[in-house]
């Protein structure tokens, strides 16, 4: 994979629950897999880091791995509405 599926930069998981800056939200998403398929998923927060770079706490549905920090990508994570069209 590529830098988009590593922590934020300086190492570590993410801000983590207590960190600041973090916005908690329950967002859907699709998730581009890199073979050509795509998965539902969950983003549960975001955060910005010093220089600037959005990050997005994200859950891929039914992939067996915990939620991660990374950093968004519109071209590989899309963004659901909540409710209404």
């Amino acid at each position: 994979m590529t830098e988009s599926w590593c922590g934020p930069p300086g190492g570590g998981a993410g801000p983590g629950a207590d960190g600041p800056g973090v916005e908690w939200v329950y967002q859907p998403v699709e998730v581009d897999l890199g073979d050509g398929s795509w998965a539902p998923g969950r983003i549960s927060g975001w955060w910005h880091d010093g220089t600037g770079g959005r990050w997005c706490r994200l859950r891929i549905a039914r992939s067996g791995q915990p939620a991660h920090w990374r950093r968004f990508d519109p071209s590989t994570v899309l963004v659901l509405p909540v409710s209404g069209l």
